[in-house]
C-alpha cells in the first residue's frame, strides 16, 4: 500500500471507532435529562435510580468518546496537511466553534452535574444535565457543518494567488443545506441508538429480576425505563426514515455519482428499480446481477415521484467528469458503497425487533420472564451502532475520490481529491502510527466494554441514596460556610 492508502486506512479506522461512542452520547444525554426531569416533577425514586444508573453509563461513554476524538483533529495536520492548507480557513472555523463553544459547554456542565447532586438545588442541578444535552448536540452540529463542506462546499471562494479556499460567509457555511439535512438524520440515528441501549438493558434486567422472584421491582423500576426506550425507538425510527428521504433527494442533486454507486447503476436509465440483492464484484459494474428488485423506490428516493425519473449511471458520469475535471477515476468503491447503504438500513431491524417484542411482552402491566427476551435484549444492543457506522462509511466512501467534492452550482475551483490532500509522509511512517493507534484503541475498547459490563451488571443505586430537599439545603449551607 502507498501513503494514500495507509493514511486513508488510519483515518477510517480511528473515525469509525470514535463514531461508535458519538451516537450514544448524543442520544443518551437527553434521555438521562428526561429521566431526571421525571424524578424532579414526580418525586418518584425509580426515576432517580434510572438517572444515576444510565448517567453513569453515559459518563463512561462520554469519556471514551473524548479520548478517541482528540486524535481525529491531529490527523488533519499529520496525514492530511495539504488538505488542511487548502481549506483550513474554512474547515477550521466550525471545528474551532465546536471546541470553544460546544465542548467547553458540555464538559463544564457535565462536571457540575457529576459533583452537584448534593450541592445544587434540584432545579439548578436538573438544568446542568439539560445544558449537557444541548452541548453535545451543538457539538454534533458544528462537526456536521464542517463535514458538509467536504460534501457540498459553500460560503467560500477560491483565491488564485494563494491557491486556497477562503471563507466568505460563516452563515452560509453553517446553514449549508447538506448540514441542515444531515444533522436531524444523525440525531435521529443517535436517539435510535440510545433508545435501543435503554430498552435492551432494561429488558435484560426485567427478565433477571423476574427470575429472581423480584417481580415488583421489575415492574416498578425496569418496565417504565424499557417502555421509554421503546417509544424513543418508534419516534426516532420514523424520523430516521423521513430525514433519510430528504438526504437522498439532496444526494441526487449534489452527488449523482454517490447516488449511482449506491445502486451500482452502470448506465443512465429512466425509472431504474431498487435492488435489494445483487451478485457480483460491483467494481466492474457490468458484471453485477440484480437478483431482487423493487420498482419505484429509487425514483421516489431521487425526486419524490415513482415514474419519469432519469438517473445517471456510473459510466456516463465517469465520462462527464473526465471532460470536466480532467482524466482520472472518479468512481468510489462500488462494492463498499452499495452494501453499506443496505447495511445502514438493515441493522435498524434490530431496534424494531426489541420495540415490537418489548411492547408485546410488557402490555397491560406485564413483565417478561422468558429467557428468549433476555437474549434478544442483549443481541440487539450492537445493531444501531453497526447501522450508524455503516451510514458513516457510506457517506464518506461514496464521496471518493474527493476529499472536497465539487459543488455543481458553486465555485468549480473548490475541489480536491484524496490524492491531492495527503501529507508528504512515507507509507512506513503512517503504518507505524496506524499500528500504534490500533493497539491503543483496541485497549480502550476492552476498557470500555469492561466498565460498561461491570456497571450494567451492578445495577442502579438504592433509592435511599437520593438526597431530600432538606438534605440538599443543609449541604449547601455547610459548603457556603466553608
Amino acid at each position: 500500500m502507498n501513503v494514500v492508502d495507509v493514511s486513508r486506512w488510519q483515518f477510517g479506522i480511528t473515525t469509525v471507532y470514535h463514531f461508535l461512542f458519538v451516537p450514544l452520547t448524543i442520544g443518551l444525554a437527553p434521555l438521562v435529562a428526561g429521566m431526571q426531569t421525571a424524578w424532579v416533577i414526580t418525586g418518584n425514586d425509580r426515576w432517580y435510580r434510572m438517572t444515576k444508573f444510565f448517567g453513569k453509563l453515559f459518563m463512561i461513554n462520554f469519556a471514551l468518546g473524548v479520548v478517541t476524538g482528540i486524535v481525529q483533529e491531529f490527523q488533519f495536520g499529520m496525514n492530511w496537511s495539504e488538505y488542511s492548507r487548502f481549506v483550513g480557513d474554512v474547515f477550521g472555523a466550525p471545528l474551532a466553534m465546536e471546541g470553544l463553544v460546544a465542548f467547553f459547554m458540555e464538559s463544564t456542565f457535565l462536571g457540575l452535574w457529576i459533583f452537584g447532586w448534593t450541592r445544587l438545588p434540584k432545579v439548578v442541578h436538573l438544568a446542568t444535565i439539560w445544558m449537557v444535552a444541548i452541548g453535545v448536540n451543538a457539538s454534533a452540529y458544528f462537526i456536521i457543518a464542517a463535514n458538509s463542506f467536504m460534501q457540498h462546499p459553500v460560503g467560500a471562494t477560491f483565491n488564485p494567488q494563494t491557491h486556497r479556499a477562503e471563507l466568505t460567509s460563516i452563515w452560509q457555511l453553517l446553514s449549508n443545506n447538506t448540514a441542515l439535512a444531515a444533522f436531524p438524520h444523525v440525531v435521529a440515528g443517535s436517539f435510535l441508538t440510545a433508545g435501543t441501549f435503554v430498552a435492551g438493558i432494561a429488558g435484560w434486567w426485567m427478565v433477571r429480576e423476574v427470575r429472581r422472584g423480584n417481580v415488583d421491582l421489575a415492574r416498578t423500576i425496569w418496565r417504565p425505563a424499557g417502555r421509554m426506550g421503546m417509544w424513543v425507538i418508534v419516534v426516532s425510527g420514523i424520523a430516521l426514515a423521513l430525514t433519510g428521504d430528504v438526504q437522498g433527494k439532496l444526494m441526487f442533486k449534489q452527488q449523482p455519482m454517490k447516488m449511482a454507486s449506491a445502486e451500482s447503476l452502470c448506465h443512465t436509465q429512466v425509472d431504474p428499480k431498487f435492488s435489494v440483492l445483487t451478485v457480483g464484484t460491483h467494481n466492474n459494474c457490468d458484471s453485477v446481477t440484480h437478483v431482487l428488485e423493487v420498482p419505484g423506490v429509487l425514483s421516489y428516493l431521487a425526486e419524490g415521484k415513482f415514474s419519469d425519473v432519469k438517473l445517471a449511471g456510473v459510466k456516463d458520469l465517469q465520462a462527464a467528469y473526465n471532460e470536466r475535471y480532467g482524466v482520472g477515476d472518479y468512481r468510489p468503491n462500488l462494492f463498499v458503497t452499495y452494501w453499506t447503504f443496505r447495511a445502514m438500513i438493515t441493522w435498524a431491524v434490530g431496534s424494531a425487533l426489541i420495540a415490537l417484542a418489548g411492547f408485546w411482552v410488557t402490555r397491560r402491566g406485564r413483565v417478561p420472564g422468558a429467557r428468549w427476551f433476555s437474549w434478544l435484549s442483549l443481541l440487539v444492543l450492537p445493531t444501531p451502532f453497526l447501522g450508524n457506522s455503516a451510514g458513516w462509511v457510506f457517506t464518506e466512501m461514496g464521496r471518493q475520490p474527493w476529499v472536497v467534492a465539487p459543488n455543481p452550482t458553486g465555485d468549480p475551483n473548490i475541489r480536491m481529491t484524496v490524492q491531492q490532500g495527503v501529507s508528504g509522509n512515507t507509507a512506513g511512517q503512517v503504518l507505524f502510527s496506524l499500528i500504534v493507534f490500533a493497539l491503543l484503541y483496541g485497549t480502550l475498547a476492552i476498557v470500555w466494554f469492561y466498565l460498561m459490563r461491570r456497571y450494567v451488571i451492578a445495577g442502579p443505586e438504592e433509592a435511599s441514596h437520593a438526597a431530600s430537599d432538606s438534605e440538599t439545603v443543609a449541604v449547601e449551607k455547610l459548603s457556603f460556610a466553608y
